[in-house]
């Protein structure tokens, strides 16, 4: 054992390390700027960082080779001469997954680092490979070097990545390497395919019967089916403002996610307009009420292209797009649409989000630019047209409210003085009374009307609400509604007198916009992200809601249409996929990640980012139990298909499990599932339940006896074993759906069908691909789906594979997919 360390320390002599360090020239060069010499430090820092992580995994392989080593002389196993070859030389050749040794036990630290395989044959063993300190200039030349390239890895696999120091672009544009990824290895001798994610080998054995017919060239085909969106759930109110109008067709129409959705409530019916391609931000509806403008943030597609902000004019009936709208002109994202009243509605302005939120206005069916204007360094919150003279707009925001007039193609801009009204941080909201007035919301709870032509104010509602005022809004019969913070809805008639005062109650939340619904009906959209629909003497009910957080959680009842959500809102919703509806929704004290139902349907477990989990009855959402293990996120809760057994991935390395008694109603734990060295991202159940396969953040793909909480190393065991389902996107039956390039963190969530026909994967570019299954041949085709604008944190099928769910992680969409 001490001869090994010994021949270890000398292969990762520290001397070189330590000359590293110690040479200044990186950051002496004495006309040097600070800022260099801090970028410069900042690359040491994070290359010593690099260093220490390979020197602690490697360490690890040495362990778990001597453990490997001494386990298959007393197996006296075949594969012993295999295991004869010198330990230290092949130690940097190893940073692959371990699919056949026994891991030691180890503490916590959930870096993802190089584990050792049980994989034979690897001869490539170049001797350049012992001179791993290198300046960051020969990392990088030597990156296609598929060792050496473990050195270059990015900051852990979060979706938040850091980009260091002298890095340019955007975060998620550095997704994609730049090195290009080698092709997988088929070993017909031993029966397995190797493939490499960010260099590292991964070893998936097939199943015996299909060594002889497979053939690594052979190309997967298209599924026949496709997917078609078939409901959103969700409205995006927290951050979005005026994105709320009923249509003439009795169309609710408004947005969430890259989807604008359509949506009769008579007749529960919803279409799509998916035309953009990321966020919408703003919504604008024509005085025809059949033309509609969104306005979408900068986006970046899978192979890390930057997509410009832009605007999209569309047709509600057919759902054709007609115009786009300065593609390259705007900044970062639109902020504000509104078309003209008086011209009938050939103008259309635009206010962006850059540093100085440019106002321009467009004639939208030529697609030409009539003027453009620094409205604000400070934010824009509404920009809307006079409703009687096209020329004049206003634009209000953060400590300013301004009135422009287009002349001869400029924009003039008047402030609106506020004289001996004190000035409000912000104003917040503007709309217009029949008589031409400029009505105005700030966040000091007061209206002020701004005489018709004029920058002054020549009426004063002095503490209208309490708190900011959100929306303003004209009804057909004049009458102005106004509503804010205090999640009041208050009338006034036309010489400003309060008429009547409704309160929304505290669950649905502050109201963020108010639209004119038929006859006396009035449409709210709520910072908590609900549209309701109610009378200004009744009740308000919600048509419409969704989550208000990052969202993780997704899990489907075994027998009925119905499927459960959690995320970081703390809210856990269960939903009827044939109606549509929120069945309940319960409070949680922590955030949620992970769900899992009992194959019962009775309970169903809740895993949560502390460690503690819960379990919940189904019909009636009461608490049945609560039990802590770990203080780590907890990543997948599965139970088995007898029901008996409870496992629980965690963001500690273990992989929790428990004996599952009455029907989901008792737990009693069994211990924990100890040799992965990075966190749990999958688990998948055998058929028989006698089984469980694991998935880590270091591309492990570890097999365990869970009754006993053993790992199983033997390969003739586990290859020929049928899963339950496959949530893993680490396998022989999966490995296709990775996409060129990948650094192995791409693909967030992966589901097959019941019928073992379909897999579906989520991925962090917004999308949801559809391959045929068994998707075993590298590079496979699929349908790609957008409608999600932030990574698709989960997929999963219905019971009966009619429908796929899918999940947004930060746009906190929920998307049901019809398979057809």
């Amino acid at each position: 054992m001490e001869d090994g360390f010994s021949s270890y320390s000398s292969l990762y002599d520290t001397s070189s390390l330590l000359q590293f360090c110690n040479d200044d020239s990186a950051s002496a060069a004495s006309s040097m700027e600070v800022t260099d010499r801090i970028a410069s430090l900042e690359q040491r820092v994070q290359m010593q960082e690099d260093e220490i992580q390979l020197l602690k995994s490697a360490l690890a392989d040495v362990v778990r080779r001597l453990n490997a080593s001494e386990e298959q002389q007393a197996m006296g196993s075949r594969r012993g001469p295999t295991k004869a070859r010198p330990m230290i030389a092949t130690l940097p050749l190893r940073p692959t997954v371990n699919n056949g040794t026994i891991l030691p036990k180890k503490g916590s630290g959930t870096l993802p680092s190089p584990s050792g395989s049980g994989s034979r044959k690897d001869n490539s063993t170049p001797a350049n490979k012992r001179f791993l300190y290198l300046p960051l200039s020969t990392v990088r030349r030597a990156n296609s070097n598929e060792h050496v390239g473990t050195l270059t890895r990015k900051d852990s696999g979060d979706k938040g990545n850091r980009t260091r120091a002298g890095s340019t672009g955007s975060n998620s544009s550095g997704k994609r390497s730049d090195s290009k990824q080698r092709d997988p290895v088929f070993n017909a001798e031993e029966g397995y395919v190797k493939m490499y994610l960010k260099g590292r080998p991964i070893t998936m054995f097939m199943p015996k019967d299909q060594v002889d017919s497979y053939c690594l060239e052979a190309k997967a085909d298209l599924p026949s089916n496709k997917l078609k969106l078939d409901w959103v759930y969700g409205y995006r109110g927290r951050d979005c403002r005026s994105n709320l109008y009923l249509l003439p067709t009795g169309e609710t129409v408004y947005f969430i996610a890259s989807v604008v959705v359509l949506f009769n409530v008579d007749e529960q019916l919803q279409r799509h307009y998916t035309g953009h391609t990321d966020d919408i931000k703003c919504l604008a509806v024509h005085p025809d009420k059949i033309t509609i403008a969104t306005g979408q943030v900068a986006g970046t597609s899978s192979d890390g292209k930057q997509l410009a902000p832009h605007v999209r004019v569309w047709d509600s009936v057919s759902l054709n797009t007609l115009h786009v709208l300065g593609t390259g002109f705007f900044d970062r994202a639109l902020v504000c649409l509104a078309f003209s009243k008086s011209n009938g509605g050939n103008t259309l302005c635009v206010v962006d989000d850059s540093n100085d939120h440019v106002l321009s206005v467009w004639d939208w069916q030529r697609e030409d630019r009539l003027a453009e204007v620094k409205c604000s360094n400070e934010s824009v919150f509404a920009a809307d047209f006079h409703p009687t003279d096209c020329n004049v707009i206003v634009t209000c925001g953060k400590s300013h409210l301004y009135f422009w007039s287009l002349e001869k193609g400029m924009l003039i801009k008047k402030q609106g003085l506020f004289e001996k009204q004190e000035k409000p941080k912000f104003v917040l909201c503007v709309t217009f009374a029949e008589n031409g007035d400029a009505i105005t919301g700030d966040s000091s709870g007061n209206i002020l009307v701004w005489g018709k032509g004029t920058n002054r104010i020549s009426h004063v509602i002095q503490g209208a609400h309490e708190g900011s005022i959100f929306a303003l809004s004209t009804l057909r019969n004049g009458t102005l509604v106004s509503g804010g913070k205090d999640r009041r809805l208050v009338c006034w008639d036309s010489s400003y007198q309060q008429i009547q005062t409704v309160e929304v109650p505290e669950l649905f939340g502050p109201i963020r916009t108010i639209a004119e619904g038929r006859g006396e009906t009035v449409l709210i959209g709520t910072t908590k992200n609900f549209v309701l629909q109610g009378s200004l003497d009744g009740e308000f009910m919600p048509i419409t809601q969704g989550h208000t957080d990052e969202l993780w959680g997704l899990a489907v009842h075994p027998w009925k249409p119905q499927f459960l959500t959690c995320g970081y809102d703390r809210q856990v919703c269960l939903w009827d996929s044939s109606s549509h509806q929120l069945i309940w929704t319960k409070s949680m004290e922590d955030s949620a990640q992970s769900a899992g139902f009992h194959p019962s349907g009775a309970v169903v477990a809740i895993g949560t980012q502390t460690g503690r989990w819960l379990v919940l009855d189904t019909d009636s959402k009461d608490l049945v139990t609560v039990h802590t293990d770990g203080n780590e996120q907890l990543s997948v809760m599965s139970y088995g298909p007898d029901g008996n057994f409870l496992a629980i991935g965690s963001h500690d390395n273990y992989i929790y499990i428990y004996a599952v008694a009455e029907n989901g109603r008792k737990y009693s734990r069994v211990g924990k599932c100890s040799g992965h060295s990075s966190f749990i991202t999958h688990l998948d159940w055998s058929v028989d339940s006698q089984y469980l396969v694991s998935n880590s953040g270091d591309y492990e793909i570890l097999y365990w006896i869970p009754s006993v909480c053993k790992q199983v190393v033997s390969v003739e065991t586990t290859r020929d074993i049928e899963w339950a389902t496959y949530t893993c996107a680490l396998g022989f039956q999966v490995f296709g759906l990775w996409p060129d390039g990948s650094d192995g963190t791409d693909i967030n969530a992966v589901c097959r069908t019941n019928d073992k026909s379909l897999l579906v994967t989520g991925d962090d570019f917004g999308k949801v691909h559809l391959f045929s299954y068994p998707c075993s041949q590298f590079r496979a085709p699929s349908h790609a789906y957008g409608g999600h604008s932030s990574h698709v944190t989960n997929v999963t099928f219905l019971h009966d594979d009619s429908y796929l769910v899918s999940t947004g992680g930060k746009d906190m969409s929920v998307m049901q997919w019809r398979i057809v």
